[in-house]
């Protein structure tokens, strides 16, 4: 005994000298001295047990199967057997598998008679699984029953596992049957595994029937429960949720914070975030409800829905509770919040945050820094977001890729190329690696600002650093191609990617050859956008049948389309004024599953309005309403262009109107044709009145003055036109769009020669630079006048000006201060405080009130049209 324990010793002793210890291992089991003890014999397994875990911890793996063979020849039969399977448990335990199942077959086969233990079976299946071998477990159970050995309800939940995670659902409902027949019966466990390999495969109703099913139901326990809530929670089937809760309850199981949990999180992510609050404030209560209390987790999930879907104040109180009851205190809650405020445009409140992290103590990590630049990249305060990566790393967190990336995509959204260039250097500089996405960022921007050249030499480096091109970079190259007209070439590099991936994109176009030498990218193939893209540029051009065909080319490819790409099909045979074909591609758009989008009800709506088809709209518009869909400004000015053109102005306004009940700010567009179509019909002061509106609305805008000038010019109405020119010079405006030249020639036709010479005036003293052709009706009428003397003045000044070589239309002088009132920097007006001043929106609305009831009939001619109508209509429709 005492030797024995003396050699155990020794072994341990040099647990780190493997070699030495096997030596010693291997002298006394080869040398057994015949006075061994009967003990000696007995404490053999367990000197073999520590000898291969020293041995399987330094990979020794030859001299592992030295020691069975050594087993074998010296030991008696009996303990050779015993010690074996301690080497097959140890090599189990500790991850070997493989050696585990080598030795367990060389067992089998040296003691045919003696089967092994079911234990021994299970722990085997177990390891297999653990080590993700799903594939050695067939072979494991196949031995079992051949060598008799029963198994336990525990053996059929590890093979059921191993089926699951092989994803041979069917075979494992088919052995989960068969349990009974084996004298096992299965267990919460059992249903356990079935129902998480189901819900993880996706088949959430297959195992709720699973579950259901009345034999089985006394087998559900709350994990199991919890389990399928979750996952019906997460693919939104929150109705099929709230019924398994409730059958919970029916069979006894009471939901925990757990479950609770999982369905608030799935109605905030759908949306629904009134139910959502709902069932937190219930949680809340007292315990009368029978609902357990809300835990960090819950209020973080509540915050986060609210401050998602903009419920900002709701927030704030839900902030104060928890600050409350003490659950404001982890640095999870705390950027949750700085989220939200960011998101929602709230970098004040944000900063005050940040302020009270650092007085509580609380450190922010590199995520916090990455909320606060996201949130100023979104703001465009780019200033300010270069200053907080230099405040990060003065706090020991160093900017990661999503740092660098975010300032990138910063600059680039702003156009500002060689500052995201300068990121980038400073980036690779500081040792963070750019990934394909912050190359995507740029190398997107660079075609966006025509910069080719550069966008080249960005695949080059791309190619020399190893930064793989993904399916993204190829469409941001087509999407390139498509824009600046090189449609074949685009065309070609998708079909040459179906063969060898991007590799093959050499076809007489320099980004092609520069992708063709940058390898391993065969998995990035062509993708729906890259259709959308192809078939969205023949559209544009008109190549309608090649774009069929690229659509026919997608689904043989198994690309679904989506809606955007049925979309710009309806667009195409709409602007083509084919309506019919339109609808046919809006069925098959439904027959295929796409829904119909805002910008779907916009083109058919454009398309009907094209043939004056106004009741078919009203139908797609009471449509829209049951579907939910919002119109924009862009259907809005859709329908009103359509009711212009066919008489019915008087309808147009009330669009109007309820564009305004509904928070929808008219743009210049809507006005001017709405001011066009009552000049057109004589209704010049409605005309008028609608052109006050404009301002409110749309600001002092030179488009809206020019406009309504010039229709007032073509309609006959000198005076009024007179008037609003006037003070369109009182406000500086520039002339280029103005009739001026016209009206002037108009006075002078009309024997109003002094208004015609007080214009003249009023030009040259505001400084403009203009047409000096429009000196000569003046100067010819006070010719035949006979008055010499104005008319040799009148040219002489008009010499002077010419000698002085002004930009035509253009005013010299200095305006500040000049035009009154509050404008943008853009010269438009404010809508917000339109919305919130008693004289904004309200005046508009009290107008247009006098305007639907027909105020300022007239009686004038239709009006010649403008050569621009068309374009600025369009502007304005999208």
């Amino acid at each position: 005994m005492e030797q024995t324990r003396k050699l155990v010793k020794g072994v341990l002793k040099n647990t780190k000298n493997p070699k030495l210890a096997w030596h010693l291992v291997k002298r006394v089991l080869s040398s057994p001295s015949p006075s061994s003890s009967s003990s000696t014999l007995t404490h053999t397994p367990h000197l073999v047990a520590i000898t291969t875990r020293i041995l399987a911890g330094a990979n020794m793996h030859r001299e592992l199967d030295d020691l069975h063979k050594l087993l074998l020849a010296s030991q008696p039969h009996h303990i050779a057997h015993s010690s074996i399977i301690c080497m097959v448990r140890v090599l189990a335990q500790s991850g070997h598998i493989d050696e585990a199942l080598s030795h367990f077959k060389s067992l089998r086969a040296q003691f045919p008679s003696l089967p092994p233990s079911l234990p021994l079976y299970n722990l085997l299946l177990r390891s297999t699984l653990q080590h993700n071998r799903p594939d050695l477990v067939t072979c494991l159970y196949t031995d079992m029953i051949a060598a008799r050995v029963a198994p336990q309800t525990y053996t059929f939940n590890l093979l059921i596992q191993s089926l699951c995670e092989s994803r041979a659902f069917d075979h494992a409902l088919q052995l989960f049957d068969k349990m009974p027949e084996k004298g096992c019966h299965p267990n919460e466990f059992t249903l356990g595994i079935l129902v998480r390999g189901l819900c993880r495969a996706g088949l959430a109703r297959q195992a709720s029937e699973l579950v259901n099913n009345n034999n089985l139901c006394r087998n559900g326990n709350r994990v199991v429960y919890n389990t399928l809530v979750s996952r019906f929670c997460r693919e939104e089937m929150n109705d099929e949720a709230e019924k398994l809760v409730e059958r919970m309850s029916e069979q006894g199981v009471m939901p925990d914070v757990v479950t609770f949990n999982s369905r608030i999180s799935a109605l905030c992510r759908a949306g629904k975030v009134l139910e959502a609050s709902r069932i937190f404030r219930d949680m809340q209560m007292d315990e009368e409800l029978g609902l357990p209390r809300p835990n960090v987790i819950t209020f973080n999930l509540m915050l986060k829905g609210f401050c998602k879907h903009g419920m900002m104040e709701d927030a704030r109180g839900l902030v104060d509770t928890m600050k409350k009851v003490g659950n404001f205190v982890s640095l999870e809650s705390y950027n949750i919040w700085l989220l939200g405020l960011l998101r929602n445009g709230e970098l004040l409140e944000a900063q005050l945050v940040l302020d009270e992290m650092a007085a509580k103590g609380i450190e922010p990590n590199a995520y916090t820094y990455n909320i606060m630049m996201d949130g100023l990249c979104r703001n465009h305060m780019l200033s300010d977001a270069r200053g907080l990566m230099d405040l990060m790393m003065s706090n020991g967190v160093y900017p990661d890729t999503v740092t660098y990336s975010t300032l990138l995509h910063g600059y680039c959204s702003k156009g500002k190329v060689f500052e995201a260039k300068s990121v980038l250097r400073e980036m690779v500089r500081n040792g963070c690696q750019p990934n394909t996405y912050t190359c995507n960022t740029l190398l997107h921007s660079l075609w966006k600002e025509g910069r080719t050249l550069e966008a080249e030499e960005m695949l080059q480096k791309m190619n020399e650093k190893c930064y793989q091109p993904d399916t993204v970079t190829c469409n941001i190259v087509v999407n390139g191609l498509c824009r600046n007209g090189e449609l074949d070439k685009a065309i070609e590099i998708v079909s040459e990617m179906w063969t060898n991936g991007p590799t093959s994109l050499d076809k007489g176009n320099s980004f092609a050859s520069l992708i063709n030498s940058i390898a391993n990218v065969s998995n990035s193939l062509p993708d729906g956008i890259t259709y959308t893209t192809l078939i969205n540029g023949l559209c544009k051009v008109g190549r309608l049948e090649e774009a069929k065909k690229k659509f026919i080319e997608m689904l043989a490819k198994n690309l679904h389309p989506d809606s955007v790409t049925y979309d710009t099909f309806i667009w195409s045979f709409c602007k083509q004024g084919k309506i019919s074909s339109a609808f046919h591609v809006l069925k098959d758009m439904e027959i295929n599953g796409c829904s119909k989008t805002l910008q779907t009800y916009n083109a058919l709506i454009w398309g009907l309005g094209s043939k004056k088809q106004i009741f078919e709209i009203y139908g797609l518009m009471d449509e829209m309403r049951e579907k939910g869909i919002s119109p924009d400004i862009c259907t809005y000015n859709n329908i009103i262009s359509c009711l212009c053109e066919g008489g019915k102005a008087k309808d147009a306004v009330s669009l109007l109107h309820e564009m305004l009940d509904k928070g929808i700010s008219p743009n210049m567009s809507s006005f001017k044709i709405l001011i066009k179509a009552f000049c057109k019909s004589g209704d010049f002061k409605v005309a008028c009145e609608l052109f006050d509106v404009a301002l409110s609305i749309c600001g002092h805008k030179e488009a809206l003055y020019s406009l309504m000038f010039n229709e007032l010019l073509a309609g006959g109405q000198l005076l009024e036109a007179k008037e609003l020119f006037e003070a369109s010079l009182d406000r500086y405006l520039t002339l280029k769009n103005f009739m001026y030249k016209d009206l002037i020639e108009r006075l002078c036709q009309d024997e109003r020669l002094a208004d015609a010479n007080s214009l003249l005036h009023k030009l040259i003293d505001k400084g403009y630079g203009f047409n000096h052709a429009s000196f000569m009706p003046v100067i010819d009428g006070f010719s035949k006048r006979g008055n010499k003397k104005q008319a040799d003045e009148l040219a002489k000044r008009m010499m002077e000006l010419a000698l002085e070589d002004r930009t035509v239309d253009k005013t010299y002088q200095n305006r500040k201060g000049v035009i009154p009132g509050k404008l943008h920097k853009d010269g438009g007006s404010d809508w917000q405080d339109i919305v919130n001043r008693d004289g904004g929106s309200g005046i508009a609305l009290k107008t247009l009130k006098r305007v639907q009831k027909g105020w300022g009939q007239g009686s004038i001619s239709s009006l010649q049209s403008q050569q621009n109508d068309f374009l600025d209509y369009y502007d304005g429709i999208g």
